[in-house]
C-alpha cells in the first residue's frame, strides 16, 4: 500500500533499527545471555519472526521462565551487554545525509524511542545529530515496555496537527504507536522484524530511508 499524498511538516523517527543499524548487536548480546543459561541459540531467521514489543513477550518466546528468574534481571543483563558495545554500531547508510537534508528543508524532526532517555541522548550526540532534532523522547527505564505513552505526551506538547506528521520506524510497534496518536506511518526493513510481518499491516514498506524523499507517495514541504 501507499501513503496518501500528503505534505508533512514534522517527522517522528524511531532510533534503534531505523536510524541506527543495531539488529546484529541485539542478536549477539542475546545469544551470549542464552549461552550462559544453556538455552538454544537465536538464529537471524527466528529473531525477525519473534522480536517485538513489549520486550517481556519476546523474552517469553525465547523460553525464559520468569517464575525462576525475574524479567528485570535478564533485561538489565541485556542492556549492560548492549551498552558496553553500542559504540560498535553505525548509523544506517544515508541516514545522516537524509536528516540534514530534511533539516535544511525546514521540516521538524523528533525521535520517539523505546531506548532509555539518557542512552538516547548520548547516542544522538555521539553521532553529531543533536542539532537535527527538536526533541528526543525515550523511556525512564530500560525495560522497553513500549512507547505509545511517550508519543501521546509528545503530541500533546508539540502543537502540530497529526495530519502533518509522519512516523518512520521498523517494527509493528512503530505502526501501533502511529495509529495510537493518529499520524501516518512508513516502515523500513532493518533485520529486527521480517518483511512478511511488516507487509501485513496498513503502512508502506520502504526499500530505503531515501524513499522518504523519492517516493511519489511522500511529499515533504515547509
Amino acid at each position: 500500500m501507499d501513503l496518501p499524498k500528503q505534505q508533512y511538516s514534522h517527522i517522528i523517527w524511531d532510533w534503534n533499527g531505523t536510524l541506527l543499524d543495531d539488529a546484529w548487536l541485539c542478536m549477539e548480546v542475546m545469544n551470549g545471555i542464552l549461552q550462559r543459561r544453556n538455552m538454544a541459540a537465536l538464529t537471524s531467521e527466528r529473531y525477525i519472526e519473534i522480536f517485538g514489543f513489549p520486550i517481556l513477550d519476546y523474552y517469553l518466546k525465547l523460553g525464559f521462565d520468569f517464575s525462576r528468574e525475574p524479567f528485570e534481571t535478564v533485561s538489565s543483563e541485556f542492556v549492560a551487554g548492549y551498552e558496553s558495545r553500542r559504540s560498535q554500531c553505525s548509523l544506517r547508510e544515508g541516514s545522516a545525509e537524509l536528516l540534514e537534508h530534511i533539516h535544511e528543508m525546514g521540516i521538524g524532526q523528533s525521535i520517539i524511542s523505546s531506548s532509555q532517555q539518557n542512552y538516547l541522548e548520548e547516542a544522538v550526540e555521539h553521532f553529531g545529530l543533536a542539532g537535527r532534532f527538536e526533541s528526543l523522547n525515550g523511556l525512564d527505564n530500560h525495560h522497553a515496555a513500549g512507547k505509545v505513552g511517550i508519543a501521546r505526551d509528545w503530541l500533546a506538547q508539540c502543537g502540530t496537527d497529526p495530519a502533518e506528521i509522519l512516523l518512520v520506524g521498523d517494527t509493528l510497534h512503530d505502526l501501533e504507536t502511529a495509529q495510537a496518536i493518529g499520524v501516518d506511518c512508513a516502515l523500513i526493513f532493518s533485520s529486527h522484524q521480517s518483511r512478511s510481518r511488516l507487509t501485513t499491516r496498513a503502512a508502506p514498506l520502504l526499500g530505503s530511508l531515501e524513499e522518504i524523499l523519492s517516493s511519489s507517495a511522500l511529499a515533504l514541504s515547509r
